[in-house]
C-alpha cells in the first residue's frame, strides 16, 4: 500500500462538476493499492499517517500530528502511483489491483483511519474520474510505502 501524503490549507474533490468533499487544514492522502496488500497494511499506515509530526508548533517547526492539530483528511484512490515505466513511455499498471481487491482494502483503510484517528474523513469516489483540487501547505508531501516499514 503506497500513500501520497499532502498537508494542505484546504483540499476538495470533484466528479461531473460536483463538490463531493472538501477540507480546510488537514491532510490530502492518495492511496494506491497493491494485490498483496493486506489488513496488516491498513492498520501499519493509518497509524503512521495519522501520527506523522508534519504540523508546525508553537516555533513552526514539524512536531505536530493530524490529531494534535485536530485537521481533516480526504483519501483518494489512485492506482497510478504503482505505475511502471521501466520500459517505454507508456506507464504500466499491472501491479495495481483489481477493483475486487482493492476496493474492500480503500474502503477498509478509510473506516481505519476515522477510527484511530476518532473523526470522520472524507472521499473522493473509487475509480470514478476525479479531479483533485488542493493548496499543499508548505509545500510539505511525503510518500511511505507500507512495503519498506523497516
Amino acid at each position: 500500500m503506497k500513500a501520497v501524503i499532502q498537508r494542505v490549507s484546504k483540499a476538495s474533490v470533484t466528479i461531473e462538476g460536483e463538490k463531493v468533499a472538501s477540507i480546510s487544514n488537514g491532510l490530502l492522502i492518495l492511496l494506491g493499492i497493491v494485490n498483496e496488500d493486506a489488513e496488516e497494511d491498513i492498520k501499519w499506515l493509518s497509524n503512521k499517517i495519522i501520527n506523522l509530526r508534519i504540523f508546525g508548533d508553537e516555533n513552526d517547526v514539524m512536531n505536530k500530528s493530524l490529531i494534535d492539530v485536530d485537521g481533516d483528511v480526504i483519501v483518494v484512490s489512485q492506482f497510478t502511483l504503482h505505475a511502471s515505466t521501466k520500459k517505454g513511455n507508456r506507464p504500466s499498471y499491472i501491479k495495481a489491483a483489481k477493483p475486487n481487491i482493492a476496493i474492500p482494502l480503500y474502503e477498509g483503510f478509510v473506516k481505519q483511519i476515522e477510527l484511530d484517528f476518532g473523526k470522520s474523513v472524507q472521499t473522493g469516489q473509487f475509480g470514478a474520474d476525479m479531479n483533485v483540487e488542493l493548496l499543499n501547505n508548505g509545500p510539505v508531501t511525503i510518500i511511505i510505502d507500507s512495503k519498506n516499514k523497516e
